[in-house]
């Protein structure tokens, strides 16, 4: 969604960045786990296809998408740039879902994927 296009949201544990291009290939690596795909829904897509999927999700009207970065590993690797910085941070996702109906933004269907184990 382009309305959070610039949108950062910091937590106490997590930050929340809009779902980019430079994310897709470690979220792909992700959606290969089957027992991810199957708790999550999802089909198994080419690397190709997450791309188009990253772009598609981008321009929806009606959902928003976030990559959850863990803060702690983000703010320790300052040495790296800001893209490998996020790449390494990413642990998961979160969508929201907002009616077709609506324009204000007021309700929406959130759903939280984390992906990353503890290692």
């Amino acid at each position: 969604m382009k309305e959070n296009e610039g949108i950062r949201i910091w937590g106490s544990r997590v930050l929340l960045v809009p779902y980019e291009a430079h994310h897709v290939v470690k979220y792909h690596s992700w959606m290969e786990s089957e027992e991810l795909r199957e708790l999550t829904a999802s089909e198994r897509l080419t690397l190709e296809e997450e791309y188009d999927m990253q772009r598609k999700w981008r321009n929806d009207s009606d959902k928003c998408t976030f990559i959850i970065l863990d803060r702690e590993n983000f703010e320790q690797n300052k040495t790296d740039d800001q893209l490998n910085r996020e790449i390494s941070a990413m642990v998961g996702d979160v969508n929201i879902f907002y009616p077709p109906d609506t324009h204000e933004r007021l309700e929406g269907e959130i759903e939280i994927m984390i992906a990353a184990h503890n290692e």
